[in-house]
């Protein structure tokens, strides 16, 4: 008999030895362990862990007697707000799955998602009803609205004919939730901010949703009782699958409404923040904020920043102002940070420039992840570890979505040869860690050279004088395509003529790679913060 046939005759799987993965187990362990410790802040209301997860039975109950249940699909759209976090568990418990809608959406885009996902019950915040009152009324099914009437929100009109808090009231406290009877199950639908056609829904499942929340643990060395705050948007990827970390860890959401450096910097005060997460953009936003709204803060605080490379000013600036930055990478397809730029100890005895030069990339693969790697794109085979070399990052493993809902081939094409495939172009260093160089869309060929644009605003961010910076390519009769720089200014900073910041970078890069032109002025964002590269692209033929 071979190992396989006696180690597994009779030893089958049973309720005593196996359990579904499933990030819902995690609440049900800190409101038994840890009940009376504070799970959410959201003002002067302070809710501990047992009343959160009584909440969330009262929310799955309430939706249960709505006939929602297994398959079905639950929309929220709110700020980071305590339903907003009770939704992550209350929805899933149901057996259904749920769908967070970003907030700086037009109704059109909302009313594809509603009809696409199949939306049965909408939890919704009146400050959106502009919003989402005409993305309702143009749908042939609308589903059951769910008003929330935040007293810290603006106000706004009333949707649907009960309100959360009464919601919950319709609810039981003892609701009796099962674990999903299959790990694959999905619980969360995620859409992407595509730049061109419909955007895509991202569909996620138990198993990823709970080795994530435990990733997040690990790759950040998170201590118990973690005092959180949300900054990073929970509609994004569901906020990186830290809804249901902060469970694992007993950990302290402080809720925000509304990201402003006053009100960040007062609750970090306040409340002892530990642990924040953002774009390039909220930290850059904290980094120039007045020197004034820091005061008082004594403790320092450790921060994720995610996107395809925090420009070097940002990792200096956030050290400056007491800010130690992880720099993590990921997509929608992977429930966010997949990767980590995990630092060594020794890096601290570095100058501050090349530990922010190291600090910078993209790193390494989440301990829970499978593999990702630099393949080159036809032949799917490992680029050198030169620096040099660019190729695709792909990612495979149990943190990579089950796929595309309703879309079968754009499924097939984003697993073709068994990875999932980005789109980000990078290089390996030689210890092994990936540094993007850009979106395969995003590169630009001049006169056969490949620039990287990354490379070039990296420069520019560093220039004392520069906010925010873009590169995309121009057309050129000589060269078929130059760069070409948006730049926004700081306020109150040293005026900077285009020619001067042309000079500036020709000092730090080769000539090829410096911009031919700069354009001046405030840069078009996505509903995500993300600048446009598509908009801009197009200003720069006519530029």
């Amino acid at each position: 008999m071979n190992n396989s046939g006696m180690f597994n005759e009779g030893l089958d799987q049973n309720p005593g030895n196996f359990a579904p993965l499933t990030p819902l187990s995690l609440m049900a362990w800190a409101a038994d362990v840890y009940p009376e410790r504070t799970a959410v802040i959201y003002g002067d209301q302070q809710v501990d862990w047992a009343e959160t997860c009584r909440r969330c039975r009262r929310l799955a109950s309430a939706l249960t007697r709505l006939g929602i249940g297994p398959g079905d699909t639950v929309a929220v759209m709110a700020p980071n707000i305590p339903p907003m976090f009770e939704a992550h568990y209350g929805i899933p418990m149901t057996g259904a799955v749920i769908n967070t809608l970003n907030t700086r959406l037009d109704s059109a885009t909302l009313a594809f998602m509603l009809e696409h996902g199949e939306a049965r019950a909408l939890i919704t915040d009146t400050e959106y009803a502009n919003a989402i009152g005409p993305a309702l009324q143009s749908l042939e099914h609308p589903p059951v609205v769910i008003d929330i009437e935040d007293a810290l929100g603006p106000g706004g009109e009333r949707l649907g004919e009960i309100d959360y808090e009464a919601f919950l009231e319709q609810g039981s406290d003892d609701f009796d939730w099962q674990l999903p009877n299959d790990e694959w199950n999905a619980i969360a639908l995620s859409y992407t901010s595509g730049t061109t056609g419909n955007p895509k829904g991202v569909v996620t499942h138990h198993r990823g949703a709970y080795l994530n929340a435990m990733g997040n643990i690990v790759t950040w060395a998170m201590p118990h009782f973690p005092v959180y705050l949300w900054t990073l948007p929970m509609f994004h990827c569901n906020g990186w699958c830290f809804p249901w970390t902060l469970a694992a860890a007993a950990g302290t959401s402080v809720c925000l409404r509304r990201v402003e450096p006053e009100g960040i910097f007062d609750l970090i005060r306040r409340h002892r923040v530990s642990h924040f997460c953002g774009a390039p953009v909220v930290h850059n936003m904290l980094i120039n904020a007045p020197e004034e709204l820091r005061r008082g803060i004594e403790h320092r605080v450790k921060a994720m920043i995610a996107g395809s490379a925090p420009p070097r000013a940002v990792i200096e600036g956030a050290e400056r102002i007491g800010v130690d930055l992880t720099h993590v990478y990921g997509l929608t397809e992977v429930y966010g940070p997949a990767s980590v730029c995990a630092k060594h100890p020794e890096w601290e005895a570095l100058p501050v420039e090349e530990r922010a030069q190291r600090n910078g990339r993209q790193g390494v693969r989440y301990v829970v992840q499978e593999a990702m790697q630099v393949l080159d794109p036809e032949s799917l085979q490992p680029v050198p570890r030169d620096g040099q070399t660019m190729g695709e990052i792909f990612f495979r493993g149990n943190i990579t979505m089950k796929g595309y809902l309703k879309n079968p081939e754009a499924t097939q094409e984003a697993f073709a040869g068994g990875w999932f495939h980005t789109g980000d172009l990078a290089v390996v260093d030689a210890d092994g860690y990936i540094k993007i160089k850009d979106r395969s869309k995003d590169v630009i060929i001049s006169g056969g050279e490949n620039i990287s644009t990354i490379e070039i605003e990296d420069v520019l961010y560093s220039h004392p004088s520069v906010l925010e910076a873009a590169v995309v390519a121009k057309p050129d009769d000589k060269w078929g395509e130059v760069p070409c720089a948006f730049v926004a200014l700081k306020d109150g900073a040293t005026p900077v003529t285009g020619e001067e910041l042309i000079g500036y970078c020709q000092e730090r890069l080769a000539r090829f790679k410096c911009p031919k032109q700069v354009v001046f002025g405030a840069l078009p964002k996505t509903s995500t913060g993300k600048i446009q590269k598509g908009v801009l692209r197009d200003s720069a033929k006519s530029a």
